[in-house]
C-alpha cells in the first residue's frame, strides 16, 4: 500500500462504483436493489487507496450488536492487506454507534474471509446450513462473532 488509505460513507452516486468491485469479486453478488436498501438502512462504506476505490463495507447497528453484512476488496488488490484495514475500519464505526460486539456470516468455502476475520479476534459460533446459494447448490455459512473494542 503505497497511497494514503481514506474512509467514506457512500451515495447512490456511488452505486456503479460499488457494483462493478461487486460483480468482480463474488460468484453471487448484492445486487443494486440490495445495496440501493442498504443506503437507506444501513451504513455503506467506500474504502479508497488515494483516488481509486478499492473497497466497500456494510454494518448494521441495532442497539450495542453490529452485523458486518458486506465487505469487499477489488480482486486485484487483495492480498495486500487492504481487507484488514477495511475490517478495522468498519469495526472502529460500529463500536463508536454503541456496538459492543459483531456478527457476520461467512460462506464455508471461503477461507480467506475466515482467515482475515479471525486475525480481527473473530470466533466461530455456529453455522447456517444452505444459507448460501452456490454453483450447482447451496453451501453452509458459518457464524462468527467478535467483542469489539476501543
Amino acid at each position: 500500500m503505497s497511497d494514503a488509505v481514506s474512509f467514506r460513507l457512500a451515495t447512490e452516486a456511488d452505486l456503479d462504483a460499488i457494483l462493478k468491485i461487486e460483480y468482480a469479486a463474488f460468484s453471487h453478488p448484492w445486487t443494486r436493489g440490495i445495496f440501493t436498501d442498504a443506503l437507506k438502512s444501513y451504513q455503506v462504506w467506500l474504502m479508497f487507496e488515494g483516488n481509486q476505490q478499492v473497497g466497500h463495507g456494510v454494518i448494521q447497528v441495532i442497539i450495542d450488536e453490529a452485523h458486518l453484512l458486506n465487505i469487499t476488496v477489488k480482486p486485484e488488490n487483495q492480498g495486500r492487506g487492504l481487507g484488514l484495514r477495511l475490517l478495522e475500519e468498519l469495526m472502529k464505526q460500529a463500536y463508536g454507534l454503541g456496538a459492543r460486539e459483531c456478527f457476520l456470516e461467512v460462506r464455508d468455502s471461503n477461507q480467506t474471509a475466515y482467515r482475515l476475520y479471525e486475525r480481527y479476534g473473530f470466533n466461530e459460533v455456529g453455522r447456517r446450513r444452505d444459507y448460501y446459494p452456490a454453483v450447482g447448490g447451496r453451501e453452509d455459512a458459518l457464524v462468527m462473532a467478535a467483542t469489539l473494542v476501543d
